[in-house]
């Protein structure tokens, strides 16, 4: 006879390092999961995934920061600002320094240059080469504009998506928000949503978690 237990287990949890959101979340994100971090410039996303991965890190678990948006150097200098070291963590640049243009306000990438297929191979490859516990990909915003079209996007999200719950890692995958505020495709494929990242940031620091300035 089939007997169904109402008792079912407590999935396990990631911290964040932030005690304060993750009293909010009840201990942290739960494992094995792709979650969308939303939030214009300056909000304190790349603060969070650097926090995030050094929680981690504390907890002898590896972390991988994949970069198309800023470079290690830049990286390092946010981390540097809190007084963080990343040297338990691994980053891969996809950033092409060849390719800067300083004209350009919203990327450092070439659509024409970086095509979006290989692109997505390079991360799962790196990430298969790591076996990362926790990843951050920063940011979604140009794998948008390689894209160039709505359909491509929402199919390489997918992949990467269903790449990653194959890996048993926890992504972070982080986006600004300079989409068309109307297009929740991304709210539909990942496994959690963060938006007004600033007000979720303000609950945590009136709550004891010490978040410090935010980028």
């Amino acid at each position: 006879m089939l007997q169904i237990s109402g008792d079912e287990p407590e999935p396990e949890r990631a911290s964040l390092g932030i005690p304060g959101l993750d009293d909010i979340l009840g201990g942290g994100i739960t494992k094995d999961r792709v979650y969308l971090i939303e939030g214009t410039p300056g909000t304190g996303k790349t603060t969070l995934s650097l926090q995030f991965l050094l929680e981690g890190a504390e907890r002898g678990e590896s972390g991988l920061y994949i970069t198309l948006s800023e470079t290690k150097v830049e990286l390092n200098a946010v981390a540097a600002t809190h007084g963080w070291s990343l040297d338990k963590i691994s980053v891969f640049e996809l950033v092409n320094e060849a390719g800067l243009d300083p004209d350009s306000e919203q990327t450092i990438l070439h659509p024409s240059e970086v095509e979006l297929g290989e692109t997505t191979r390079e991360v799962m490859k790196q990430v298969d080469a790591l076996r990362p516990a926790r990843v951050v990909f920063d940011s979604l915003s140009e794998m948008r504009l390689l894209a160039q079209n709505p359909l491509r996007y929402r199919r390489q999200i997918l992949a990467l998506k269903q790449f990653f719950s194959s890996r048993s890692c926890t992504v972070l995958m982080l986006d600004d928000r300079t989409s068309d505020p109307s297009d929740l495709q991304l709210h539909s494929i990942a496994h959690g949503v963060s938006y007004r990242w600033s007000k979720v940031l303000a609950i945590s620091a009136l709550r004891g978690g010490g978040f410090g300035s935010s980028r």
